[in-house]
């Protein structure tokens, strides 16, 4: 038995999450701590039907995992040690638990077990730039979102599209376009895979008419040679998501880049196997940028902080932690588009501590 705690929590949804995939009404994660008072805290962001985590052996392959990575922490005094490192390449078929193993790792070595990273983000002396999303739903409910967005300053919007009728969606990003340039808002949508090779040059077209600056997964993941077609010809920039789970080694990775060609990289560290991987991609040559999937507000303090230490050209596409009726109570908070870290808020990890 290990002592880090292995804890189920379902985070209950607001109202349900409509995505081209399904509807969500609660997510579950697992998440680790360790030590009395506290030492360290992570969140492994399993993620059922997307996640490449084999869920039969998921529990047993935690377990373990968990039990390895505590005889490191009583032996180590520093952040590089080759035991760790062999700990993560041996999980690389469940990259939601090399997520939360990284994450209990940088947290053990922490100042506090929510100092993972140090950076003018942790220091309090910069904010984050993020993009606003905005959910599935009639018509109706998303322009109320954009607006709300809009009036909240956020620049850069991304909608979920391909779900229902791409006419009504169609004339949506038309009717936002008219009333902001692309100058004055950056829009990018995400198909999540829902179209069709066939239809998805129509789609792009449409999308360049349109100023969009990018679309997510027009079509869904496996498909290598047509997504390379479409990346080869597209007038919208195509960023790989989906395209990117499963890849479980390096030479998986660059396989899979050097036949598609993208133009842009969406980085989800829960579901391509979390820190190592995303630096993989970075250093890649790819342009990217860092996504959130859905993780409790202490996913995304990991994942904030890690992405505070990059070179960062771009709104990044984090901050879904207000998404839920019972996420912690963090020090995060988004203001003016911004996610912030602010040292006055306090965590609070009932009933886990």
């Amino acid at each position: 038995m290990s002592s880090i705690g292995i804890h189920l929590f379902k985070l209950k949804f607001k109202r349900p999450a409509i995505t081209s995939r399904d509807t969500l009404l609660e997510k579950q994660s697992y998440i680790l701590t360790y030590g009395k008072p506290l030492k360290a805290v992570a969140e492994c962001n399993f993620f059922p039907g997307l996640s490449p985590d084999n869920p039969l052996h998921y529990e047993e392959v935690l377990m373990q995992a968990c039990k390895k990575l505590e005889s490191v922490f009583t032996s180590v005094d520093s952040l590089e040690d080759e035991r760790f490192s062999t700990l993560v390449l041996e999980l690389h078929e469940y990259p939601s638990i090399q997520f939360g193993i990284e994450q209990l790792w940088h947290s053990f070595h922490g100042e506090t077990p929510f100092n993972l990273f140090d950076s003018a983000f942790t220091r309090q002396e910069e904010g984050i730039a993020i993009n606003g999303l905005v959910w599935m739903g009639d018509i109706f409910f998303m322009e109320q979102q954009i607006d709300e967005l809009i009036s909240r300053d956020f620049r850069c919007i991304k909608l979920k599209i391909g779900a229902s009728n791409f006419e009504k969606e169609q004339r949506l990003l038309k009717d936002l376009r008219l009333r902001y340039r692309a100058d004055e808002l950056e829009i990018r949508v995400d198909a999540n895979g829902s179209f069709s090779f066939n239809d998805a040059p129509k789609v792009l077209d449409v999308l360049a008419e349109l100023d969009i600056h990018s679309i997510e997964q027009p079509i869904a993941a496996g498909q290598w040679d047509q997504m390379a077609q479409l990346c080869e010809r597209t007038p919208t920039p195509i960023a790989l998501d989906e395209e990117l789970i499963g890849l479980f080694t390096d030479q998986e990775k660059e396989k899979c880049l050097a036949h598609i060609r993208p133009n842009y990289l969406i980085l989800k560290p829960a579901l391509i196997g979390g820190f190592k991987a995303c630096d993989y991609f970075i250093n890649s040559g790819y342009e990217w940028w860092i996504t959130s999937a859905l993780e409790s507000n202490i996913g995304l303090n990991a994942i904030a902080q890690f992405t505070a230490t990059k070179t960062l050209k771009r709104p990044q596409g984090l901050g879904t932690g207000g998404l839920f009726t019972n996420n912690f109570e963090s020090p995060l908070e988004v203001y003016r588009a911004n996610l912030f870290y602010r040292k006055h808020l306090t965590w609070n990890l009932n009933p886990f501590v």
